[in-house]
């Protein structure tokens, strides 16, 4: 993997970037759909493609080895193959749906051991057995094993879980070098920050990071219920000691807005669910504030749903069709909100990029902030 910047915003930290993969070249700053079982959910491949056009969609360490199993992976020439993909794919380690599954797993020194939330099975996820499994998925970028803490979070346990997932990195690069690639394309490695909310530990766990000398890198334990500022200030602090000539990808963040302040932090990289999963209960992101489509205002509005026509669907269908679909429960309707608000996600973030490169990144920013802080 190649990382090459373009730009910089001229008042501040944001960034305009290149990853180049063997699957595919990555603009950044960059949103990955979140493809967690082979799938962006409700979304075919081919619209995913021809409407949405992202350059890297992510997949689910944890429930791509649940189901369908890595042997079938790999028997289909791994995850590109399987799910008939052929750009860039981010696999993450787990670590996060650990941390979900706090009352199905118990954490040790040697690796977790869960409960399948399928069918109850028991499971051990070790870093080893957890890079053998993303080289089995292969993903174009793979993650450290980690241990996402939840907020809020006991100063003790924080940093007990940061040295931890520390020596787990260890383990996972050591088994990284015995272990060759599975198929014809190579594979990029990034360990995750940890150390919750504690400025300190964040910057020792920065630090620690930034000495393994990583392709890219990537911040997790964000987003898991702390308020906006104090997610800024923690990316803040581990952005201005992550190294500037490798990607930064903040994992499961966020909102558009939130998308938005930490490319001004930094941040090249992001993911999250929200995009689909409000899509399907009737939330729709525009560049003028968000729509719940399933409202009676919406009723006999017959206009597009989005103006700009982002996607085909923006403008092939009115906001009544797709309240109608809403209240029918007609499946139709959240494959199209789904398909406007990914389509958004990936406008946005476009847009982002071209600002950062015209120099006013930081207006656009400001002034897209206040638009988009609105219910329509």
């Amino acid at each position: 993997m190649k990382f090459e910047l373009k730009g910089k915003d001229l008042q501040g930290k944001a960034r305009a970037g290149v990853v180049t993969t063997d699957h595919g070249t990555i603009e950044t700053p960059i949103f990955m759909p979140v493809g967690t079982v082979g799938t962006v959910k409700g979304v075919h491949q081919r619209e995913l493609k021809e409407q949405i056009n992202p350059d890297i969609i992510l997949g689910n360490t944890y429930h791509l080895y649940l189901r369908p199993k890595t042997d079938i992976l790999e028997q289909a020439g791994g995850l590109h193959k399987f799910m008939n993909w052929d750009r860039p794919i981010l696999t993450d380690s787990g670590g996060y749906q650990v941390y979900s599954l706090s009352n199905r797993r118990k954490i040790k020194e040697e690796g977790v051991k869960f409960k399948s939330h399928i069918d109850g099975s028991y499971h051990q996820f070790t870093p080893e057995n957890v890079m053998e499994i993303q080289r089995k998925i292969g993903a174009d970028i793979i993650m450290a094993f980690d241990e996402c803490t939840p907020y809020p979070c006991d100063y003790k346990y924080a940093k007990r879980s940061m040295h931890m997932t520390h020596r787990w990195l260890k383990r996972c690069i050591n088994h990284l070098e015995k272990t060759p690639f599975r198929y014809d394309y190579s594979q990029t490695f990034f360990p995750i920050v940890q150390g919750s909310t504690y400025k300190d530990l964040r910057v020792q766990s920065a630090e620690f990071i930034a000495s393994v000398g990583a392709e890219g890198n990537a911040i997790g334990g964000l987003s898991v219920g702390e308020p906006a500022e104090e997610m800024y200030e923690m990316t803040d602090i581990v952005c201005s000691i992550l190294p500037e000539d490798k990607p930064r990808y903040l994992m499961g963040v966020g909102t558009p807005i939130n998308i938005l302040e930490n490319i001004a932090l930094g941040v090249d990289m992001f993911d999250c669910v929200m995009p689909t999963r409000n899509a399907r209960n009737g939330m729709l992101f525009t560049a003028h504030g968000t729509i719940n489509i399933k409202n009676k205002k919406w009723e006999d509005d017959f206009s597009p749903i989005d103006e700009m026509g982002i996607t085909d669907v923006d403008t092939y269908y009115s906001k009544a069709y797709l309240r109608h679909l809403f209240a029918a429960k007609e499946l139709l309707g959240k494959q199209i909100a789904s398909i406007h608000n990914l389509g958004f996600y990936l406008w946005l973030v476009r847009e982002a990029r071209k600002h950062i490169l015209a120099g006013d990144f930081t207006e656009w920013k400001n002034m897209m902030v206040k638009q988009m802080d609105k219910r329509l």
